[in-house]
């Protein structure tokens, strides 16, 4: 029993199916898809000894599978003569055997069975649960393929409740997860028809008809393909086309005789049948009602409802209206009181009751087909909302056929006034959802703005911030080109003993090689131990001095006699020089030119009248370290410390046991300020800052900027820089 099974065998539909359906439409609500559990393949009822049913049933087993596929291929073949209940058995067997081997693959099996079983004998909402059930464990499995399988069968059992929505949604899952995989079944495309015209969309559904049609006669499956040409043969029928319909069925018949299925020739008869009577041609029907008799008589086979139908109305065309009554009422005999096919053989009874001239006879008998549509609705209906077990009212089958189309047309009009309402309170709340949400867009995209705005602010900020601090670096290769020409030798030295500019003359004078001291390292490679202890001392006392003779050592142990003298450029920058022994007058000579060359044009000292701008410059510099440190400890969260460490421009010591910087705090008063600061340093500490210190405040960084413009101000004043 494959997917096929559900998807391609159909039972006939009659009126009374088409107004069960219309009813049904009218209640039917959107169905939820059940959240099944890993144990919805629990059997529902006790299934029988393993051991015994397989004896019973299958005697001659092969070996070494246990039976279980032997029972599956039992159960399909006797469903599919009619014997539901001896299918039902070998299912009860095999699933007992599949549950005792401990295989989910056998289990699902047993589960997906079962729903095409149940879908066989009309048990639609069972079939769509084990359908459902089955759809769990293929995708608990990660089985594609039979995932598509067992959501085209849901589909199917969708549709035949009534639920069109929901079985295009799985039909559609079920060919998109196909596609993925290469391999379009036949039997999902002729679902999707079904779906589509049970829509009444017929243009679309003869096209997946078609396309089902293709597919099964490339594959060479005739039999499935003779299914659907009795298909698109009813939907021709329905249509007025009874010449294409005669020649599909015809087609139909002819695959089945050469397949052998006397069965299927039946119902393929049964539909000649219809197409003639529809066309008008009641010799043609005469001579298909006749072949199907005999058909029926030589294989010893039921003959079918749908067929006695067109039998009887084939008779009572004929005028034989006594033997149309006699096999209409041996057909409702036959079938069961749940029966569709009961409705439309009832008013084919009452068509030839009416012949006959017996009006009293065929009135009651269309009040009965007219109660038994009503029942097989509501059948229908409860198939479809059993959960929710909603009932007509019984007053309303008394009422008149007026009053209920007066009251359903009222209750119509009110529904769709409270449901217009609805849909344009929906709107308006919607509308007012969708402002509310502009409103918050547009505010959030000019926050946006303003802060893509602040950051180019602060990034262009950042950029002069560096401009500036790099415009404070002295052209090295100029000045030491120039420093290269003279011939006196020239050191100058920062407060820290670091290299600013070192010519040739004094290299050679402190007998260093060219890759052991330049700009930029520690004039300490350059001598020995006692030499750089002596030079350092002496160097923590020239911002305060106005010289300084020593004595010091090379690190090829020549004795130097040198001289510390600042430079007239500020900055606390100091000369290191040598010292004259005899002369100190043309030592001052020397000197006096090194400078010049250093600094390429010296200003002359300050008078008494320059002494209030010298202190305002003190001032604005103490102001301005101040300020550096306070804004880097509140970006920052740390001391003074990590700013001249991370900075790199005050030396941090070791005094009683604890890091300081003295040379920075001397900076931190105007008392305690250097005779010759190292104003530069301040400023770029006060860069340094502003450039690290992302987190600053823009109030903070405007305050520091203001002071940092200050002192510019003074050093740009009377030849300060």
């Amino acid at each position: 029993m494959t997917n096929k099974d559900v998807s391609m065998q159909r039972p006939r539909r009659g009126p009374g199916f088409r107004y069960a359906r219309a009813v049904a439409l009218l209640c039917l609500a959107t169905l939820a898809a059940p959240a099944w559990s890993l144990d919805c393949a629990a059997p529902t009822r006790a299934l029988p000894d393993p051991g015994l049913c397989q004896s019973r049933l299958l005697a001659d087993a092969p070996a070494g599978t246990d039976g279980i596929e032997a029972l599956f291929d039992l159960a399909k073949s006797r469903a599919e003569a009619g014997g539901f209940d001896q299918a039902e058995r070998a299912l009860d067997c095999a699933d007992a055997l599949a549950q005792r081997a401990a295989e989910p693959k056998l289990r699902y099996e047993a589960v997906r069975r079962r729903g095409i079983l149940e879908f066989r004998r009309e048990r639609i909402v069972q079939a769509l649960d084990r359908f459902e059930c089955a759809v769990a464990l293929a995708q608990r499995a990660g089985d594609r393929a039979g995932t598509a399988r067992d959501l085209s069968n849901v589909g199917a059992a969708q549709r035949r409740l009534g639920d069109f929505r929901g079985a295009l949604r799985s039909l559609t899952a079920s060919l998109a997860i196909q596609r993925e995989r290469g391999d379009v079944s036949a039997a999902v495309l002729n679902n999707i028809a079904d779906v589509y015209r049970e829509l009444s969309d017929e243009t679309q559904a003869m096209r997946f008809y078609r396309d089902a049609l293709a597919a099964l006669r490339e594959r060479g499956d005739a039999l499935e393909a003779a299914h659907v040409l009795e298909t698109m043969a009813e939907v021709a029928l329905d249509q007025g086309d009874a010449r294409q319909a005669s020649a599909w069925l015809q087609e139909a018949l002819a695959e089945y005789r050469s397949a052998g299925n006397r069965v299927y020739e039946l119902r393929a008869h049964d539909g000649l049948t219809r197409a003639a009577l529809a066309s008008g041609d009641v010799a043609q029907a005469q001579r298909w009602s006749a072949s199907a008799l005999a058909l029926a008589d030589t294989w010893k086979l039921p003959l079918p409802a749908a067929l006695q139908l067109q039998l009887a109305r084939t008779a009572r065309l004929s005028g034989r209206v006594d033997e149309a009554a006699a096999r209409l009422r041996e057909a409702l005999a036959a079938a069961p009181d749940t029966d569709p096919m009961r409705v439309p053989l009832l008013e084919e009874l009452a068509a030839a009751q009416e012949n006959a001239g017996d009006a009293v006879a065929a009135n009651a008998t269309l009040r009965d087909a007219h109660t038994r549509a009503l029942a097989l609705a509501r059948a229908q209906h409860d198939r479809q909302l059993d959960w929710l077990r909603a009932r007509f009212d019984a007053a309303e089958q008394q009422r008149t056929i007026a009053a209920l189309e007066t009251e359903a047309d009222l209750q119509r009009a009110r529904f769709h006034q409270r449901t217009l309402l609805l849909w344009l309170l929906a709107a308006l709340a919607a509308a007012a959802a969708l402002g509310v949400w502009l409103a918050l867009k547009q505010r959030r995209h000019r926050e946006r703005l303003r802060e893509q705005a602040r950051q180019v602010r602060h990034e262009q900020e950042l950029e002069r911030y560096r401009r500036e601090a790099d415009a404070l670096a002295e052209d090295r290769s100029l000045l030491q080109a120039l420093l290269d020409s003279r011939d006196e030798p020239l050191c100058l030295l920062d407060a820290e003993g670091q290299v600013l500019a070192l010519n040739r003359a004094g290299r050679q004078w402190l007998g260093a090689a060219e890759d052991t001291v330049s700009a930029g390292q520690p004039i300490a490679a350059a001598l020995d131990e006692a030499g750089w202890a002596a030079l350092a001392s002496a160097l923590e006392h020239m911002q305060d001095s106005a010289g300084h003779s020593l004595r010091i050592a090379s690190q090829r142990g020549a004795g130097l006699a040198a001289r510390l003298t600042p430079w007239s450029g500020g900055n606390g920058l100091v000369l290191l020089s040598p010292q004259a022994d005899a002369d100190p007058a043309r030592n001052a000579a020397a000197v006096a030119p090194v400078a010049e060359v250093a600094v390429a044009a010296s200003a002359a000292p300050a008078d008494d009248a320059e002494a209030p701008v010298r202190e305002g410059f003190r001032r604005a510099l103490v102001e301005l370290m101040l300020g550096a440190i306070e804004a880097w400890e509140r970006g920052t969260g740390t001391s003074r410390l990590e700013l001249a460490e991370k900075s790199r421009i005050w030396r941090v010591n070791i005094d009683d046991g604890r890091l300081r910087a003295r040379a920075l705090e001397r900076y931190l008063a105007v008392s305690r300020l250097p005779r010759n600061p190292r104003w530069r340093d301040v400023l770029r500490s006060a860069y340094f800052v502003l450039g690290k210190c992302e987190g600053l405040s823009s109030e903070a960084r405007a305050e520091l900027q203001a002071r940092v413009d200050t002192v510019l101000a003074y050093t740009r004043r009377d030849a300060l820089v």
